[in-house]
């Protein structure tokens, strides 16, 4: 077990996915990596390169989903944050044991294929965390 985990992507909830894209790319100048449909999800992602991380754009494809509602009014809001781990179901186990509330009790599939599972804001001081396992 490492020490500590490197972030993986930063997700924004997005109203406009075109024009939230245009600022990134355009007016601040991240570079484009991704645009794809996580069907599981319910959400459109593009992804940003940022340093070593990624941003992720999201855009709920239905408006009345939990993701288009903690959204609210806002054109974006932050999301969650992805760490990088190794042995995702090991590390879930883990956190069980040490009580933190899981949204996700087995890895699922994410973006690229990707397993994935959420830590509940209860259990992290408010904050959605995801923990992503490259495939």
């Amino acid at each position: 077990m490492s020490g500590s985990w490197p972030i993986d992507h930063v997700a924004i909830v997005v109203a406009d996915l075109d024009a939230a894209l245009d600022l990134y790319t355009r007016t601040l100048g991240f570079e484009h990596l991704y645009r794809e449909t996580v069907s599981d999800q319910g959400v459109e992602a593009v992804g940003l390169r940022a340093g070593d991380g990624v941003i992720e754009l999201l855009r709920p494809l239905d408006p009345h989903s939990s993701v288009a509602r903690y959204r609210g009014t806002a054109p974006m809001k932050m999301h969650h944050i992805a760490y990088r781990v190794e042995g995702l179901e090991a590390t879930l186990a883990r956190l069980r044991s040490n009580g933190v509330q899981l949204i996700d009790e087995r890895p699922r599939k994410g973006a690229h294929g990707n397993a994935i599972a959420f830590l509940h804001p209860k259990s992290t001081g408010g904050i959605l965390i995801e923990l992503c396992e490259r495939r």
